[in-house]
C-alpha cells in the first residue's frame, strides 16, 4: 500500500499570521452548530497550494478541516467556499468519495471571512505524477481508482440531488470555447496561427452533446486524497471550480497529465512504472462509465481541452503584460502555450 509522506507539500504547518483564527471565538460557535463538538480545539495550517486557506481542527474527540476565503480584497466570484459547500453537501447523498460537510458560515465578522467545516479525511496526497515512493501495484491501483472516481462523479445525475442550479445545463462545450477566445482575445500578446485555427475550428465541430452533469473542472492526483490502506481515491478535493457541464470534456481536461507531464507523455515509461498509458485509461473510462466516445470525438474533445489550457496560460502571459500578474515563473508561459495549441491543432487538422 501507499506510504504516506510528510514533506514541502503534504501535513500541516503552525498557522501564519495572515491566517490567524481566534480559536477560542471559533470553538464557541462549532460547539452550537456541530453535534458532539466539545473539548480544546487545535487549529493547524495544511501545507499543501490551495486559493482557499484550509485548517486541521484538532480536539481530544475529532478532527475536522476548515476551509475559508482568503483575508484581502476578492473577485465577487472568486474563492466561493459557498459553492464547494453546495456541493460536497450534495455529493454526500451519493457514493462518490467526499468529506461530510457540517456547516457554512457566512457571517464574516466570525473569524474574519466566509468559511465551512468539514469531515477530516484520513489518507495522503500524491503530488508528483509518477507516484516515486509508490509500488508498481500501488501506482496501476492508484490510477485504476482515480478513473473509476471520476467515471463515477460523472454517473451522478444533478438534478436528483439538488445540483438543478448548480450552473447552466447544454451547451457547455459552446459556451467554453466562446467564453475563453474572449479571454484569450484580450490577452493576446502574439499572433499563434494554431490558435486561430482552433478558434475558427471548435465552434463548427463541437462534440455530440452528452448528458448534463457535475464536472469538477480540475480533477488530478493532486486534488484527491488516497487511502494508504488499500490505493482507493478517499476523498476529492477542491471543488471551487465544478459546475454543470459536459463530463467527458471534464475527463478529456484531466488527461491533459499525459500531454504536460514528461513521464506520462512517454508509454514505455508508463509500462515501466505500471501506470496505464493515455490510451488504457481512456479505454478504463469509456468502460466505467455510461458514454460511447469515438475516436475523432475524443480528437475534438483533446482539441478543446488543450485550446481551454492555452488560453488560461495566456491570460497569465497578458498579465504580466499588464503588470497584475503574481508568481515568479509566470513570465515564462508562453511556449507552453504555444505548445498546446499546435498540439491541439494536429488532433484536429
Amino acid at each position: 500500500m501507499i506510504k504516506k509522506v510528510e514533506g514541502e507539500m503534504n501535513g500541516t504547518k503552525d498557522v501564519s499570521k495572515k491566517h490567524f483564527i481566534d480559536s477560542s471565538i471559533l470553538s464557541k460557535y462549532l460547539e452550537k452548530n456541530i453535534p458532539n463538538f466539545s473539548g480544546s480545539l487545535k487549529i493547524e495550517e495544511f501545507i499543501g497550494g490551495q486559493s482557499n486557506p484550509t485548517y486541521l481542527l484538532k480536539t481530544e474527540n475529532s478532527s475536522y478541516v476548515l476551509r475559508r476565503k482568503p483575508p484581502g480584497v476578492l473577485l465577487k466570484t472568486a474563492h466561493a467556499v459557498n459553492r464547494e459547500f453546495e456541493v460536497i453537501s450534495a455529493l454526500n447523498k451519493t457514493n462518490v468519495p467526499v468529506p461530510k460537510a457540517y456547516i457554512h458560515c457566512e457571517d464574516e465578522d466570525l473569524i474574519g471571512t466566509e468559511f465551512f467545516v468539514m469531515e477530516y479525511i484520513e489518507g495522503t496526497v500524491i503530488w508528483e505524477s509518477h507516484i516515486p515512493h509508490g509500488s508498481e501495484t500501488d501506482r496501476f491501483e492508484i490510477y485504476a481508482s482515480m478513473n473509476e472516481t471520476i467515471a463515477n462523479l460523472h454517473s451522478v445525475d444533478p438534478y436528483k440531488i439538488g445540483l438543478e442550479n448548480f450552473g447552466k445545463p447544454g451547451n457547455y462545450v459552446a459556451r467554453q470555447v466562446s467564453r475563453w477566445t474572449k479571454q484569450y482575445r484580450n490577452s493576446e500578446t502574439e499572433e499563434i496561427s494554431s490558435m486561430n485555427n482552433l478558434i475558427n475550428w471548435l465552434p463548427e465541430n463541437l462534440p455530440s452533446e452528452k448528458p448534463t452533469r457535475l464536472v469538477h473542472g480540475d480533477f488530478s492526483l493532486t486534488n484527491v486524497i488516497v487511502n494508504t490502506e488499500n490505493n482507493k481515491i478517499a476523498s476529492i478535493l477542491d471543488w471551487e471550480l465544478s459546475t454543470l457541464g459536459d463530463p467527458v470534456a471534464d475527463f478529456s481536461y484531466h488527461c491533459l497529465q499525459y500531454f504536460i507531464n514528461p513521464i506520462l507523455s512517454d508509454p514505455q515509461k508508463c509500462k515501466e512504472l505500471n501506470i496505464p498509458n493515455l490510451n488504457e485509461y481512456v479505454e478504463m473510462y469509456i468502460e466505467n462509465s455510461e458514454f460511447e466516445i469515438s475516436e475523432s470525438e475524443w480528437n475534438t474533445y483533446m482539441a478543446f481541452s488543450m485550446f481551454k489550457l492555452a488560453a488560461i496560460l495566456q491570460g497569465i502571459t497578458g498579465r504580466v503584460r499588464d503588470g497584475t500578474a503574481a508568481g515568479k515563473d509566470a513570465d515564462k508561459l508562453f511556449p507552453q502555450t504555444l505548445m498546446l495549441a499546435d498540439l491541439g491543432w494536429t488532433f484536429v487538422k
